[in-house]
């Protein structure tokens, strides 16, 4: 009989059913769990838990832009027939772009950056008016103009030479 209920030993020690285990395993399952809930208590009060200053943090961060200045880009002199706008909308398009440089002078070329992965506007293109001039005058009268609910930064666009140097 005591080798019989060695033999139920050793099927315990490798892994068969035992009973008082089982109560362990749910005691320190009730134990696990209430970390878990401290930390969600932890993350609700962190986001404020729908009360608090936080919640006013939160609003102006996601909605008007009090306390951040705009950062101004660095100007650009055009040396060349190549513009870059910027602050462009995710939903314009490169014919979009076309036609609002072609009220101001020939363009030779228009281009979105966009995400290859997804096909995604960058939020800025590349221009190629006809001359300098044109580039010109398209800076002066285009930029900081309002185009589908953005204000437009329209600059010269550096050259090779110019990120050589920096």
């Amino acid at each position: 009989m005591n080798s019989h209920s060695s033999g139920r030993r050793s099927r315990h020690s490798r892994g068969g059913p035992r009973r008082r285990g089982d109560r362990r395993s749910r005691q320190q399952g009730a134990v696990a769990k209430a970390p878990k809930k401290t930390f969600w208590k932890r993350l609700a009060a962190l986001f404020g838990n729908g009360k608090g200053p936080k919640k006013a943090a939160a609003a102006s961060r996601n909605g008007s832009q009090q306390s951040r200045s705009a950062r101004k880009p660095e100007p650009v002199e055009v040396t060349s027939p190549r513009l870059y706008v910027g602050n462009l909308s995710f939903d314009a398009t490169e014919s979009d772009l076309f036609e609002l440089f072609n009220g101001v002078g020939h363009v030779q070329n228009a281009e979105v950056v966009s995400y290859r992965h997804n096909q995604r506007s960058k939020g800025f293109a590349f221009v190629q008016m006809q001359t300098i001039e044109e580039a010109k005058r398209a800076v002066e009268e285009l930029h900081d103009k309002e185009f589908l609910g953005r204000k437009l930064v329209v600059s010269g666009a550096k050259s090779s030479e110019h990120h050589a140097r920096s």
